[in-house]
């Protein structure tokens, strides 16, 4: 088959290297904004064909990825949407769901058979044609949330692209996916851009990091992360992340006060039960992708 991937990134140029070594796409063909981020893709062997007009390369593909920031999702749908074969299956690789099903219900209307919505749970702090890597898929679980309109075989063409890929696939709501993201991906970005750029702010910022170590690097690594991308996502899922962001802001203010009047007894049970689910949650983690 030929696989279009719009936005040769990480994320796009992973999966397209991963099919590719399955042998399950023929042709993929890139598309992006940066003409020598599409030429060290195709240097790199991530893809075929580059071109700069989406319309023009989604007239023979038979599955496009939608790889680009979710804020652009938009435009690249109504780009393609009078050129796409009737057959061709349209997914994703954006973090937010519920803003890319109604981006694909409004620019769309008429494909909505073939569009599957998609996030593979992967990621770097890193970006471009070269970040992409054949395994980074393996194991790592993906989730999709399709439409009411979506036809199975669309469906189960989408589940048996990411399981080549070596990826476990599971099944959500876009609301579901949203409000769980929103907790464990989302809102840990922007808490770890916020605490780097409070450090920046402060007087004696350089004399800071000259002496951050690992913990400062370990808690701080996704702050290293793409701001166009992670501003787009913070925005997309500002419902949601708006919440976690008050429930958050309540547990520091309670941490404060327990701070404040030397509550060391309430200080080490949180500290204890934070420990134990971090545990917990290592444990799963390190078995699940064993």
């Amino acid at each position: 088959m030929t696989l279009v991937v719009i936005g040769v990134g990480l994320i796009g140029g992973s999966f397209a290297l991963a099919l590719r070594r399955a042998g399950r796409v023929a042709k993929v063909i890139g598309v992006g904004r940066s003409a020598a981020n599409l030429q060290r893709a195709v240097e790199l062997g991530v893809i075929d064909e580059a071109s700069h007009s989406a319309a023009e390369a989604v007239r023979h593909a038979d599955v496009v990825l939608v790889a680009t920031p979710v804020g652009q999702m938009g435009r690249v749908f109504a780009e393609i949407a009078p050129y796409l074969p009737p057959h061709c299956v349209v997914t994703d690789g954006g973090s937010t769901k519920s803003d890319v099903v109604a981006l694909m219900r409004s620019h769309l209307p008429a494909h909505l058979a073939g569009c599957v919505p998609a996030h593979p749970i992967a990621g770097s702090d890193l970006s471009g044609a070269a970040a992409a890597q054949y395994g980074l898929y393996d194991n790592r679980r993906i989730v999709v949330t399709p439409l009411p309109e979506t036809r199975p075989d669309a469906a189960l063409l989408v589940r048996e692209l990411w399981q080549a890929c070596g990826a476990r696939v599971y099944e959500m709501s876009a609301a579901e996916h949203d409000a769980v993201f929103a907790t464990v991906s989302h809102l840990p970005h922007l808490l770890a851009f916020a605490y780097v750029d409070t450090i920046v702010a402060k007087a004696d910022a350089a004399r800071c990091f000259d002496f951050a170590a690992t913990g400062f690097r370990d808690f701080t690594r996704i702050a290293g992360s793409h701001p166009e991308m992670w501003r787009d996502i913070a925005l997309a899922n500002r419902d949601a992340l708006l919440v976690e962001l008050d429930a958050f802001q309540a547990t520091l203010a309670a941490l404060r006060q327990e701070l404040v009047a030397g509550d060391a007894e309430a200080m080490t049970t949180r500290f204890e039960r934070a420990r134990a689910a971090r545990q917990q949650w290592q444990q799963h983690f390190n078995r699940g992708n064993a």
